[in-house]
């Protein structure tokens, strides 16, 4: 057992600092993370360019240093060196939280077998951010990160997460989302999904609805920048579907409440059946038009 204590010998030892940085506005940067930046002998980077232009911002001069995915064994081990001679290193990702769905987690696991500290200020996180404005149930809540990019497996790993009780939480980018919505509604169902979008910058949008009407929206729309999604949990799906008003009727009953007591057209109402059922609207015309 180590029992670190952060600020014992503060300014006597070396340090590893995970620093969040802006995942948009540039404004979210904490004060503390700026001097922290300023202060560290190097500041460890997933992208060089990137960090640079945040340093030029904020006017920070300290030497910026690259570690990311593809060198981190090379550079995880100066860095290592680093700190062992008594420097301190800031490691930053691209944006947010350092380690989450980005590069640094080896670094931090070697860092503390050489019993050197390793302190992490709080700060941005795109997960967190959209879980709170989702509507959803926000705890408990479980993050997965990004879903695998083979069709096959991205459906095993939604077919574990479907049984997750919990709201769930995944990363996904602008070119992919299609498709993730798709294979969502053939594994999930259509339960409730948040679409959050260029989070904290001047495009931030959030798309509330159900997976039907994501992949709608999804195919109506021009898909830019990059998306959290938040996922209903199956405890919650659960729950609803024992309250389902229409659970009783048939189709031709669904759409007629639709056009009765909404003042719905036909060609609505059957749209609305088909989103509230999580069926082909086809079939939903099929039934009202043709066998009804």
């Amino acid at each position: 057992m180590w029992q670190q204590k952060s600020f014992e010998k503060e300014g006597q030892q070396s340090v590893l600092y995970l620093v969040p940085t802006p995942i948009g506005n540039l404004e979210d940067i904490s004060y503390r993370a700026l001097k922290i930046l300023k202060e560290a002998d190097v500041i460890a980077a997933e992208d060089t360019r990137n960090t640079r232009k945040l340093c030029n911002y904020f006017e920070i001069e300290t030497q910026v240093i690259s570690y990311h995915e593809h060198n981190k064994q090379a550079s995880g081990k100066q860095m290592i060196e680093r700190l062992l001679t008594g420097q301190t290193i800031a490691l930053v990702s691209d944006a947010g939280m350092p380690t989450i769905s980005d590069p640094g987690f080896e670094l931090v696991q070697e860092a503390l077998e050489q019993r050197i500290p390793v302190i992490p200020l709080p700060g941005a996180n795109a997960a967190l951010t959209a879980l709170i404005a989702s509507g959803l149930v926000p705890q408990p809540f479980y993050f997965y990160g990004f879903l695998q990019r083979n069709a096959k497996e991205k459906k095993k790993e939604l077919e574990k997460l479907k049984k997750m009780e919990a709201t769930w939480i995944v990363y996904e980018s602008p070119h992919r989302l299609k498709d993730t919505l798709k294979h969502m509604r053939e594994v999930l169902g259509n339960r409730k999904i948040v679409l959050c979008r260029e989070l904290t910058k001047k495009f931030e949008e959030f798309i509330r609805g159900t997976l039907d009407e994501a992949q709608i929206w999804a195919v109506e729309n021009e898909i830019r920048g990059e998306f959290c999604l938040i996922i209903e949990g199956a405890e919650f799906v659960e729950e609803q579907a024992e309250e389902v008003w229409w659970q009783s009727m048939e189709l031709a009953e669904h759409v007629q409440y639709y056009i009765d007591e909404k003042q719905l057209s036909s060609k609505d109402a059957i749209k609305q059946t088909a989103i509230d059922r999580g069926v082909q609207k086809r079939d939903v015309y099929q039934a009202y038009h043709v066998n009804g």
